[in-house]
């Protein structure tokens, strides 16, 4: 008989969406604030949601981001031959990052509740499931794309080679790299982003974001910040979601002054990183990055952090 530990807590960290000009193809998980979600036995069947984690996200298992990925979790597991101790399983969420701010918010969460489910089950499922599982959930509440997911999941920076099947690339992460994020008092849905993307675009164009991605997968391998830096060039996303975002234009530009290799909109947005070389440069990018949304009187909040390696975290309580 299976022993299954009684509560199991997992963290999934923020991550930044498309990473400049990969358009849901590239993602990059950071350090610092993440979302938890802490999975227990209960006697209600299937999954149940204790506490969603923010006062403005449902409590209704079919709607938050955790609870539909730990049921496709659930679902495979109980597929594949598994019995519970219990009926169900009950999660409470602790939610960290920001809501509609373009960190990775939904797919934290889905991670996190992806990951505990699985744990408390005894782990049967590999990565690929995982993934597949948090999909649903996303494709849910944010839209079908895996540049969140899988570095919220297996940390690092990630490329999504393909989705159907799932094919994700782990891509080297150079030493002294930092990120500055910048994120200002606004909110932005994903679905409003994503409906002023183009249908269409000219050859050039998709020729230079296909080029620009390229030279981050080579400026990755290789080390080279001042490449990676030149290959933060998107001009697919960011033109078209730069006037939604009141102050950006001036915090991108601020920080570049100030000496950051590259700088776009992280996601969806609002939120906007930017990348350094020094963590003395950072530090001056992130003072520029509030300066700028400040002269536009808009409050933000920066953090300086680095790419979170590990990714998602599980801690169990036998």
């Amino acid at each position: 008989m299976t022993d299954f530990p009684k509560h199991v807590r997992a963290v999934a960290p923020a991550s930044i969406g498309n990473l400049g000009p990969g358009l849901d193809v590239l993602g990059c998980a950071v350090t610092g604030a993440g979302d938890a979600v802490m999975a227990e036995w209960c006697d209600a069947p299937g999954v149940v949601v204790r506490d969603p984690g923010h006062p403005e996200l449902p409590a209704d298992p079919a709607l938050h981001a955790s609870a539909i990925a730990a049921t496709a979790v659930l679902r495979q597991a109980l597929g594949g031959g598994m019995r519970p101790p219990a009926s169900g399983i009950a999660l409470t969420v602790r939610k960290e990052l920001p809501l509609s701010a373009g960190q990775g918010g939904s797919a934290a969460s889905a991670v996190a509740g992806a990951v505990a489910t699985n744990a408390l089950c005894g782990s049967p499922l590999p990565t690929e499931a995982l993934l597949d599982a948090c999909l649903v959930a996303e494709s849910t509440v944010a839209g079908r794309h895996l540049d969140n997911l899988a570095p919220s999941l297996l940390g690092g920076i990630c490329l999504v080679r393909s989705m159907d099947p799932i094919d994700v690339v782990r891509l080297s992460v150079p030493e002294g790299l930092y990120i500055v994020l910048a994120h200002p008092a606004q909110r932005l849905r994903t679905a409003e982003a994503r409906a002023v993307l183009p249908g269409m675009i000219d050859r050039a164009t998709a020729l230079h974001q296909a080029a620009q991605v390229g030279a981050i997968v080579a400026a990755l391998a290789s080390g080279d910040l001042a490449l990676l830096g030149r290959a933060i060039d998107d001009r697919i996303a960011e033109p078209a979601r730069a006037p939604l975002i009141p102050g950006f234009r001036e915090a991108k530009a601020a920080a570049l002054t100030a000496g950051a290799l590259g700088a776009s909109i992280s996601g969806a947005g609002p939120t906007t990183f930017a990348l350094a070389g020094e963590l003395a440069c950072a530090q001056a990018v992130a003072a520029a990055m509030e300066a700028a949304f400040a002269s536009r009187a808009i409050t933000s909040s920066v953090r300086v952090c680095e790419v979170d390696r590990v990714g998602a975290r599980v801690e169990v309580d036998p």
